[in-house]
């Protein structure tokens, strides 16, 4: 336990870090389009986080969202996978949900994961095969829910593209209620803790769901991509996670019959990280 222990520490460190330099000017830079942001303090997070791993485990393999071991091609040894912070629009606009992301796999089996919550100090934990925590409160096991009774999580902007809106619509019109928090990872932790019941996403990358695959799936969450397969933890992937009956209901209610177009659109966008 004592990785996880160290995982937690600088997880919370790195936090800290950025709540001092809040107030700070932020440099804002564009990646693969205008509303793919990083700032200088993703980048600063992210090297504190590889540097502090490196200088204490020279041996362990980092995946970083900002660039660090993004050559890594398999899960060999101790891999640590990073999104410095995740929510960065709401970093820029908001100040607040957003979170730190860690995932640690050791030789392709999962071993911890961590999402801070920087702003609201609360950090969500597993190691596996020892439950998840809230800060030092075990998770609750996640009891069943049928869709009519659930909220679900989904960008609105898959309900407007006309490839995607077929398959999503009816589920948010079936469901409670649907609600868009701007941070794969809180997503991930809200169904963990029932805060939603689940969250449906077509593009991820790894640093997006590497913590929150474990801790969601040490409370009873079944996770998958859309096609009801077991993610890859080294290429973008669709995203279904949910509790156990809820994804039941969803993939096979509402995902299944559009298996064919599902498969086409994997097939053109989920070749590479």
């Amino acid at each position: 336990m004592e990785l996880f222990e160290f995982m937690k520490e600088i997880t919370i460190q790195a936090g800290s870090n950025i709540r001092q330099k809040l107030n700070e000017p932020l440099l804002i830079e564009t990646k693969s389009n205008a509303n793919d942001l990083v700032t200088n303090m993703d980048k600063e997070t992210e090297r504190f986080l590889y540097e502090t791993i490196m200088n204490t485990y020279p041996e362990h393999k980092i995946i970083g969202e900002e660039g660090s071991g993004k050559d890594i091609n398999d899960l060999s040894g101790t891999v640590w996978i990073i999104d410095p912070i995740d929510g960065t629009l709401n970093f820029v606009h908001q100040s607040e949900n957003f979170a730190i992301s860690v995932g640690v796999f050791i030789d392709g089996k999962k071993y911890a994961g961590v999402i801070y919550d920087v702003m609201r100090d609360k950090l969500y934990s597993a190691c596996a095969g020892h439950g998840a925590y809230l800060n030092d409160s075990p998770i609750a096991p996640l009891t069943h829910t049928a869709l009519k009774q659930s909220i679900v999580s989904i960008n609105p902007n898959w309900l407007t593209k006309p490839y995607t809106a077929p398959i999503y619509s009816p589920i948010v019109v079936d469901s409670r209620s649907a609600r868009s928090y701007g941070s794969a990872a809180l997503d991930f932790a809200y169904v963990a803790t029932g805060k939603v019941n689940a969250y449906i996403t077509l593009r991820l990358h790894p640093w997006d769901f590497a913590g929150g695959l474990i801790i969601a799936e040490e409370v009873g969450a079944v996770v998958t991509n859309q096609l009801d397969e077991s993610l890859n933890m080294l290429h973008a992937n669709s995203i279904l996670v949910a509790n156990k009956a809820l994804h039941h209901e969803i993939y096979n209610n509402y995902m299944k019959p559009f298996q064919s177009e599902l498969l086409t659109i994997h097939q053109g966008r989920f070749h590479n990280r």
